[in-house]
């Protein structure tokens, strides 16, 4: 993919904007220290952070006054992957770091949570308050025997006690895990029993669009089913009693107790996260102490720029890794503001009309609702004082270049926007979010510091301009230490080291601009080959979804036992509309003319919706087997959907074909 010298950016980030960066500033100050190049910018720097990683990551480190309570032996270790050694020697804590800005006596009233539900009631937590309740439920824990490496469980919406059990658990150095309170008994218990905690906090219910949902049944099955916990932690949030055998939160964070931190080794366990899980059991992923404390430190004090002046959003829930990234803006001092309601209720407008409220200087959400909105017709930028905000961040799929343009004029001309990509796998970002560089439509600013990503053909060989494999060639310390009940790392090494050895495939098609710039173009485990093209889906997605007509779309490739290729294209209309020969003619015209005449699929098929993943992702390998005949049982794991249901129309329609 060439980029055109006259290919103006959408934005371009002034000089006092770029001097006042922390990135800037840390470059200048490691090229005192550290040997880093002073000149070249952001492109010599990330050069610098690969071909020197070791020293990168020792700065990145001194930089954000990383508190090892033992010292290193070196940095790397064993830099082979699966399995690179990072930091051997040393032992920290997350929650001592997360809880940090407590310490200053100028910013210890100063709120550390704003949490903010549907009725947008805002309500602040302080940040002497957030130790407070950190030191009583961790004295709490250590009480009921929970020690270093015991898994402790959540079933909670994004409020400021999921914040709390959190800290408190990495605090005794617990294995944090969280799933969201929409998703069901089955979804959970297939994370869960995995990992066997002996801890679960819960809620008697939440809110989500303009009603209370009851939990108390699936929270009784939770019990049943999970052996091992010796404690529930019951939290009323719609204002019930406390079950018989459960404990009362308000008691276990009653007391006044200085927290103690356990000083753990830099890769003891943080957290468990887990795959979508949609063709069989999630995969239970676990992340570090220390490379979660580094990663996010990096990602969020360089890259996004957060400080203590910050106010960070992002719309979540405790079931995606975003939350625990949203939580982690705790380590740069920033304000972290918790919505838990609909992202659309009482209208599409919901998540502008949060950043408003709270001041917030970064607003992050989904491709998805930035189009949802385009598509409705709102106008934030007149409808609300968003004037705090300096960027608006994407992820959860390509934001489309509709999407840029419409942010650039919606909400503010002067507006970084950040379209950024990565995984669960690593709990942060491969390319995304640079404030010195510029914004070109369609594409990300540039891969991330200390992450060495290529694209890669079939037989390894890096490409430019051209579309190829995703893969990252050196350690990042934010890298599974291991899937949980993956004994032999065999699940590990087959779910990223398969095609390449020792080096990391994400499963994304990928390009790298001549101008350091990045291109997401989808998943490549769904890849479209058409007559030996490969494609991603993003681009039909983002040419299709322009019509007004298509609230949304999925695109399958068949192969078929007699060699055929079958292409269909899946369509969920909006309402009132019709999928007549003129709608279908302006689709394939749409994609001829924007993308290629290969594109075109063979058949344009209304749907009742579009399936997703309980992150929000279209789920499109599912999809192609049940379209090949594979059994509904065997496609797909039914409590990772959103809406199971929808799978019988798939269904239904292979077995008229066949």
């Amino acid at each position: 993919m060439t980029s055109p010298a006259s290919e103006a950016p959408l934005w371009q980030p002034g000089p006092g904007r770029i001097e006042a960066a922390a990135v800037t500033r840390f470059q200048r100050w490691a090229a005192e220290r550290y040997g880093a190049p002073a000149d070249g910018g952001y492109a010599a720097l990330h050069r610098w952070s690969v071909d020197a990683l070791d020293t990168f990551w020792q700065a990145v480190a001194d930089w954000f006054d990383v508190r090892f309570s033992t010292p290193y032996t070196t940095v790397i270790g064993d830099r082979a992957m699966p399995g690179a050694q990072w930091f051997p020697g040393a032992t920290l804590n997350y929650a001592e770091h997360a809880l940090r800005t407590a310490e200053d006596p100028l910013r210890a009233d100063a709120p550390a949570l704003l949490h903010v539900d549907e009725t947008h009631t805002q309500v602040p937590v302080s940040w002497s308050e957030l130790r407070r309740q950190v030191g009583a439920l961790a004295a709490e824990l250590r009480a009921l025997g929970v020690t270093p490496g015991d898994r402790v469980s959540g079933y909670l919406p994004n409020i400021p006690q999921a914040v709390v059990a959190f800290l408190a658990t990495a605090a005794v150095g617990g294995v944090w895990t969280s799933c969201a309170p929409d998703f069901g008994a089955r979804s959970v218990l297939d994370r869960f029993q995995q990992v066997e905690p002996v801890v679960l906090f819960t809620v008697d219910g939440y809110r989500y669009g303009g009603k209370e949902h009851d939990r108390t049944d699936t929270v009784a099955e939770l019990r049943r089913e999970l052996p091992t916990l010796r404690a529930v932690v019951h939290i009323p949030l719609l204002g019930t009693e406390a079950p018989e055998g459960t404990l009362e939160w308000s008691a276990l964070t009653a007391s006044d107790t200085e927290p103690v931190f356990e000083q753990l080794p830099f890769d003891h366990p943080l957290w468990v996260l887990y795959s979508s899980g949609t063709t069989g059991l999630p995969k239970a992923i676990v992340q570090s102490q220390g490379g979660i404390l580094l990663e996010h430190f990096k990602q969020l004090g360089l890259h996004c720029d957060l400080g203590p002046d910050d106010r960070f959003f992002w719309y979540t829930s405790t079931g995606w890794m975003m939350w625990n990234f949203l939580v982690s803006g705790l380590l740069t001092g920033t304000t972290v503001v918790l919505y838990d309601g609909s992202p659309g209720f009482p209208d599409v407008s919901a998540q502008w009309r949060v950043a408003e409220q709270t001041g917030a200087t970064l607003f992050g959400t989904s491709a998805a609702y930035v189009m949802a909105c385009r598509k409705a017709g709102t106008h934030p930028g007149r409808d609300f004082d968003l004037s705090r905000i300096q960027c608006v961040a994407t992820t959860g799929s390509p934001l489309p270049p509709d999407g840029f343009r419409w942010l650039h004029d919606e909400v503010a001309e002067d507006l970084w926007i950040a379209s950024v990509s990565g995984g669960t796998d690593v709990c942060s970002c491969f390319a995304g979010a640079v404030p010195t560089l510029p914004v070109h439509i369609g594409e990300l600013q540039a891969p991330c510091l200390g992450t060495d990503l290529r694209s890669w053909g079939p037989s390894g060989e890096d490409l430019t301009g051209e579309v190829g494999e995703l893969v990252v060639a050196a350690p990042m310390p934010s890298m599974p230490i291991r899937f949980w009940n993956d004994p032999d790392g065999s699940r590990y090494h087959d779910s990223y080291f398969d095609m390449y050895p020792g080096v990391w495939r994400h499963g994304d098609w990928i390009t790298l601009t001549d101008r350091g710039s990045v291109v997401i173009h989808g998943r490549s485990d769904s890849t479209l080959n058409r007559q030996g093209v490969r494609m991603g889906s993003a681009d039909i997605y983002e040419a299709v979804e322009r019509l007004p007509e298509i609230r949304e779309s999925l695109v399958i490739g068949v192969e078929e036992p007699d060699g055929g290729y079958w292409m269909p294209l899946f369509v969920h209309l909006t309402d009132g509309a019709t999928l007549d020969d003129d709608l279908r003619a302006a689709i394939k015209r749409t994609i001829r003319e924007n993308l290629s005449p290969r594109h075109v699929p063979d058949e344009v098929i209304e749907v009742p919706g579009i399936p997703h993943t309980l992150t929000g992702k279209r789920i499109e390998v599912p999809v192609k087997r049940l379209l090949q005949g594979t059994e509904l049982s065997k496609a797909v794991n039914a409590g990772s959907i959103d809406d199971v249901g929808l799978l019988r129309f798939y269904e239904e329609l292979a077995r008229t074909r066949r």
